[in-house]
């Protein structure tokens, strides 16, 4: 992989700075009940290192991952062993997925367990961020579950840097920003609702991670000659945003993508 090097910026009010465009990792580990257009066969350890080795070339320092990816923080865990701090990595807590199903479990207990274990899988004695992995009832999880306050606890003990909430509605992105350092919203040219909340983080000197923007692998419903392109230049005119998830385990994609950010952000 050759090109430029992506910029950084900072998470928030912290001292963690990832890179504009953050690799997706859900491929990593799990192929049921994904949303791609096409099916794949999970990738080998070695296809992971080399893809792994030519973010870090571009300048990609930030890895988004879940337990309810299947094996992928597992498989992180063993591939980042002597490289940690090259790596942002983003986790979440809520949901696993098993035999085929989600299941989500937000109490306080379930929360610090899937923490402890997501430290265990990653061989690692911190998580740099956690987010809430909603099941669509963001208001309720906030206000009634309170797992900010949970998730505050780890990161005064230490275990966790940044935290907030991969969000599903406007109002559960509103309170995120409030009161955490992050929001994980979709947002893409089909998609803009969530444009409120990208403000209002960048108001309130919150971060912004966009999911979905190249809408799971379905751009090519765009009319355009370049959707990547068109869609990154669309989400980076947004002041707001700290980064992209873009999940690939394919290496030209990932090139593609970052050849996109730096032509749209440049031009």
């Amino acid at each position: 992989m050759g090109g430029g090097i992506l910029q950084k910026r900072r998470v928030g009010s912290t001292d963690i700075e990832v890179s504009i465009i953050g690799l997706g990792t859900v491929k990593f580990g799990r192929n049921q009940g994904v949303k791609y257009p096409a099916s794949f066969s999970l990738p080998t350890d070695e296809e992971i290192e080399r893809l792994l080795n030519g973010a870090v070339e571009l300048g990609v320092n930030l890895l988004d991952t879940a337990p309810a990816y299947g094996t992928s923080e597992e498989r992180l865990g063993l591939l980042l062993q002597g490289r940690r701090r090259d790596w942002i990595i983003s986790t979440k807590v809520g949901e696993e997925f098993i035999e085929g199903e989600s299941h989500f479990d937000f109490s306080p207990q379930a929360i610090q367990k899937s923490v402890e274990r997501s430290l265990r899988r990653l061989r690692t004695d911190y998580l740099d961020i956690v987010l809430v992995h909603s099941n669509g009832e963001d208001k309720r999880l906030i206000e009634e579950e309170n797992v900010f306050a949970t998730l505050n606890a780890l990161k005064q003990a230490g275990k966790i840097r940044a935290y907030g909430m991969s969000t599903k509605t406007i109002a559960g992105g509103l309170l995120t920003i409030e009161m955490a350092d992050i929001a994980m919203v979709a947002f893409n040219p089909e998609y803009v609702d969530e444009r409120i909340v990208m403000a209002y983080a960048q108001q309130k000197n919150k971060s912004i991670f966009i999911k979905k923007a190249l809408m799971s692998g379905h751009l090519q419903k765009m009319q355009s000659a370049d959707p990547v392109q068109d869609t990154m230049r669309f989400i980076f005119a947004e002041p707001g945003v700290t980064s992209v998830i873009v999940g690939t385990i394919n290496p030209d994609h990932l090139q593609k993508n970052v050849n996109s950010v730096l032509a749209a952000i440049t031009t």
